[in-house]
């Protein structure tokens, strides 16, 4: 009997320090399907490359809720990290759609202000 505690012991000590270290890592920051912000950034508004999906999260697998122009302008909200790289939270000022936007597809890079998230 002491044997089989001795031989279970050291694997329950390994799964004991393991499982904190599993559950303490971070998740990575972006904007779940869904998601919308405030106006942080008070920066002029831009333009876009033309035909930029505006998604309800900062991935390609969120719903398309829009398409921005570039003849349209867009209000840039603040940007995260996402799918990809960073995304950007707009309002279309033609069309009063709000969306994420991958920064790569804008002209300008995106939003200069983080969402902090």
């Amino acid at each position: 009997m002491k044997r089989r505690i001795a031989a279970v012991v050291p694997a329950l000590a390994a799964v004991a320090i393991a499982v904190p270290l599993s559950i303490a890592s971070p998740a990575s920051a972006s904007a779940s399907c869904g998601t919308t912000v405030a106006d942080k950034d008070g920066s002029s508004w831009n333009k876009t490359a033309n035909g930029a999906n505006e998604r309800s999260g900062s991935s390609t697998g969120c719903t398309i809720k829009g398409i921005a122009y570039n003849t349209q302008a867009l209000d840039y909200h603040c940007w995260t990290s996402g799918e990809g790289g960073t995304w950007t939270f707009v309002r279309n000022d033609a069309t009063g759609v709000t969306g994420w936007i991958r920064d790569d597809l804008l002209s300008d890079n995106g939003s200069s202000v983080y969402c902090g998230f």
